[in-house]
């Protein structure tokens, strides 16, 4: 069997080629790399990582000279550059061990259960799922801005598409039948999918939610119980047999279909476990790398009764959502894929795949949402200044149920409590406008209610 080669080793080896701004020779990522390496030994390595799509070489009469394979990701990248990545995801041998162990009928695989040592030996930022070449380049593919802008900025920008983009996707990972088309007729429409099972139904409904809880309070969010069981809450209403089990941390055991792994059953270690996940993923510097950390380890633990998945799917947002980063909405990411990836961490406690799996599938956000910021153009200083009061106006307007009259009346009187006189006018423009542009798909992120909407909605003449 081929000796392992560790994976800090070649991520020195990527950093010292990403430090080069031109493609480097072997001689010069030699004087990089920081432990000494015999040519040869360094030349497999190199190999290697060509093999892995992780440098290209490019030969001249000089020589061969080795790049990052996206070394475009450290200057700008475009839209039309992110596309152009190949179909499918990318596996690197290490992921490819794993998905043939998996593919394996489960009676050949030997039942393993939950352990803790998993868990323990993690040490933020000093334990790294993902290398620093890796981090970088996601850091590259996701920055939105240069500016220091509050947390959820850059996510109520793109809120339309994602609403529809990543309730379908994380829905669709789960077997979930509707379309894209189907999905979006009823996140916008309210129309049910027809031949659909409620159940269906309710599981796109409920990621609707949970993303407006990721939006709403962004600044509120993060690696803590709140955040996490009212996301089960909210992803797990009216799905769960026992209603009263939403938000809450299991008190029974449960069973993986498909795999062999048996997770924990103690309530009192369950709980212990998840405490002990949200302060080591609220420790983690690295938006990624925290990101990454919640997919790997809230469906290993199995903290609630169901539906864990689609929690560390929307929990893997939540840094990126504070850092104004792309969203992570799984876009185009094969169902096969993405469950032989989580079984090989439930069963071997290997991230390998799943790391191939997350690498690929931001990349794919990125290029949805870098179109979708160039169609949009870059946000509206005022309206981002005093979005929060544009929000209580026009949700008062609706809950008053007033008509235009009424309305217009009422956004001037506010607009002449602004402490700025330069402000006013601009204030009442933006906020008739937000009136006008309401609709049955975007009346959310006002927090409004349906039934607020609809009663509104006879009374707007």
């Amino acid at each position: 069997m081929p000796k392992q080669v560790p994976e800090a080793e070649l991520a020195e080896i990527l950093d010292a080629v990403a430090g080069f701004p031109q493609p480097a020779s072997l001689k010069e990522i030699a004087g990089k790399v920081p432990r000494s390496l015999a040519r040869r030994t360094l030349q497999r390595r190199l190999a290697r990582l060509v093999a892995e799509n992780r440098l290209e070489v490019l030969s001249s009469r000089a020589g061969q000279r080795y790049r990052s394979a996206f070394a475009t990701a450290v200057g700008e990248l475009t839209p039309r550059a992110i596309s152009d990545f190949d179909i499918g995801v990318r596996l690197s041998a290490a992921a490819k061990e794993i998905q043939r162990f998996v593919s394996r009928p489960t009676a050949r695989r030997k039942p393993v259960g939950y352990d803790l040592s998993f868990l323990d030996s993690y040490r933020p930022n000093v334990s790294a799922y993902l290398s620093p070449a890796l981090r970088r380049k996601l850091a590259a593919l996701g920055r939105t801005t240069g500016e220091a802008l509050p947390a959820g900025t850059h996510l109520r920008k793109v809120m339309d598409r994602l609403l529809i983009d990543l309730s379908w996707n994380s829905s669709r990972l789960e077997g979930n039948t509707y379309s894209l088309l189907e999905t979006q007729r009823l996140l916008e429409r309210g129309e049910n999918a027809e031949g659909k099972g409620a159940d269906e139904t309710q599981m796109i409904l409920n990621h609707k939610a949970a993303i407006e809880l990721l939006a709403d309070r962004a600044s509120e969010i993060g690696f803590n119980r709140y955040t996490l069981c009212n996301l089960h809450a909210l992803l797990a209403e009216n799905l769960l047999p026992d209603p009263a089990a939403g938000g809450r941390l299991r008190t029974r055991a449960v069973a993986i279909g498909g795999s062999v792994f048996h997770p924990l059953e103690v309530r009192s270690s369950i709980e212990e476990c998840f405490d002990q996940i949200l302060a080591t993923a609220f420790a983690i510097e690295d938006a990624f790398e925290q990101s990454f950390f919640a997919m790997v380890q809230l469906p290993y633990l199995q903290p609630f009764e169901d539906v864990n998945k689609r929690v560390s799917r929307l929990a893997a947002n939540i840094p990126l959502v504070q850092h104004n980063l792309g969203p992570l909405s799984f876009v185009d990411v094969p169902r096969s894929d993405y469950t032989s990836a989580i079984i090989g961490i439930y069963e071997l406690k290997r991230v390998d795949y799943l790391r191939d799996v997350f690498e690929w599938a931001y990349e794919r956000s990125c290029a949805r949402y870098a179109a979708v910021r160039q169609s949009l153009g870059e946000p509206d200083a005022f309206r981002l200044r005093h979005r929060e009061r544009l929000k209580e106006v026009v949700a008062a307007v609706v809950r008053g149920g007033m008509d235009k009259k009424a309305a217009a009346a009422f956004v001037r009187n506010e607009a002449q409590k602004m402490p700025d006189a330069n402000d006013r006018k601009r204030f009442a423009e933006i906020a008739e406008t937000e009136l006008t542009s309401l609709h049955e798909g975007n009346f959310a992120r006002y927090r409004l209610r349906p039934v607020e909407f609809a009663a509104w909605t006879e009374t707007w003449r």
